[in-house]
Formats: structure tokens, sequence, C-alpha cells
């Protein structure tokens, strides 16, 4: 009888991962703009950024630096709102997830912006790589750091 109590947290550890893919939902990317410019925001309405040492479709982005830097994941393909260019979306595998990308760029979103429209992690140099927000245009914006933009989605 030892085998039951074992075999039922087993279960409720499965139902639970089950539960958290099920719970990630289909990303969508729009557009904000504010002093730096018109760039990407995800599904919460917070700002993305991109990393200069990924590379197209590769993301260089793990352990400690994913926690401060978290990958735009989805289930499904990811959504457009605004002034994004559908085509320009799409998706990579990273670790067990499906990260988004744009113009073959990795999207992440940074722990320090608690708003929409902050870009407090604008500029931010990490091992040799800077961080900075991308545009709707697919490219990198190198304005200052921002807090608090416009906050639109």
């Amino acid at each position: 009888m030892r085998k039951l109590p074992t075999m039922l947290a087993l279960g409720a550890v499965l139902l639970s991962a089950g539960a958290a893919l099920a719970a990630t939902p289909v990303a969508t990317v729009g557009s904000d703009s504010s002093r730096i410019g018109t760039f990407l925001v995800g599904t919460n309405g917070h700002t993305l950024y991109v990393y200069s040492r990924d590379k197209k479709n590769k993301s260089n982005c793990s352990g400690g630096c994913a926690k401060n830097w978290r990958a735009l994941v989805t289930r499904g393909k990811p959504k457009v709102k605004g002034s994004v260019k559908a085509a320009a979306l799409g998706t990579i595998k990273h670790g067990s997830s499906e990260q988004v990308t744009y113009d073959g760029h990795p999207l992440y979103y940074y722990a320090g912006d608690t708003v929409s429209g902050d870009a407090s992690g604008q500029g931010t140099k990490l091992n040799g790589g800077v961080w900075t927000v991308i545009g709707t245009n697919g490219s990198p914006i190198t304005a200052s750091k921002t807090k608090s933009g416009s906050g639109g989605y």
C-alpha cells in the first residue's frame, strides 16, 4: 500500500506540469510608442528586447541570464496587434518552450520593467553583449533608457 501515496503524488506532479503547459498562452506581439520610438511589446504590454549576442533564430540567453531576461514564449503561432508585421514573427526552440522571434531576433522581457512603457533594460551590457528595445521595423533601438512610456497597447 505504500505505492499508492507515491503514485498519487506522481500523478499530481504530472497534472500540474500539464496545467503549466496548458496555461502558456498564444503570445501576442503589439507595439507602443514613447520618446525612444515605436517598439514591440509582448502579450502583457511590456517592452520587448533583443540581445546582441544572439544569432539569427538562436538564443544565447540561458541560466543566470534568463533570470532577468525572460523569453517571450508561446503555445501556438504568435498573433499580432498594432503596427507589427505578421510575416516577421516566428518561433524557435528555447529549452522546452517555443520562443517568439521577430525578423529572426529572439524576443525577451526584462524583469526590471514594472509597467507598460518601461524600457529600463535599454542599453544593459551583459557578457559582452548589449540589450536593446526592438523597433517595429525589426531593428534594435539605440536610444537611452526610459521609465513609464505612454503605456498603450
